[in-house]
């Protein structure tokens, strides 16, 4: 349905970029977008799940309502193969690597790498992590 024949709140999804191009908007499960401003002109204003309000051709395309199965991404996964199978790679913390590594390697044993003794919290690279630490130049003291 067009989206100049459509009223204020309506929920939509499956939206056209442009007229006739087919619908490439707001297509994931349990996902919809919802009409903010009436298309009495030539654009609507449409609102997107990640809150980004744009304007969109009145001639476009749209399906009312919102995608189907929204619990898709509630699924529980039962092993750490189901997490590879859908392409997420394991994270290896700092402490478990060996020193030339990682800033927090090595050592005999559990060790912490900040508080009095050793080094902050630090990025592969060597960076601090935690806040207030400076990128810019400092002031000078006076």
């Amino acid at each position: 349905m067009p989206l100049s024949s459509m009223r204020i709140g309506t929920i939509i999804h499956n939206i056209e970029l442009n007229p006739g191009q087919g619908g490439k908007l707001v297509r994931a499960a349990g996902t919809n977008a919802k009409i903010l401003k009436e298309p009495t002109s030539q654009y609507c204003l449409i609102q997107l799940p990640s809150g980004v309000k744009k304007l969109i051709d009145s001639r476009c395309r749209a399906t009312v309502g919102t995608v189907s199965n929204p619990t898709h991404g509630d699924r529980k996964l039962r092993k750490a193969g189901h997490s590879r199978w859908l392409g997420r790679r394991p994270v290896v913390r700092g402490v478990a690597m060996n020193p030339v590594d990682h800033p927090h390697g090595g050592g005999e044993g559990k060790s912490k790498s900040s508080g009095g003794w050793g080094k902050g919290s630090r990025t592969p690279w060597g960076k601090p992590t935690k806040g207030g630490f400076k990128t810019g130049p400092l002031k000078r003291k006076k």
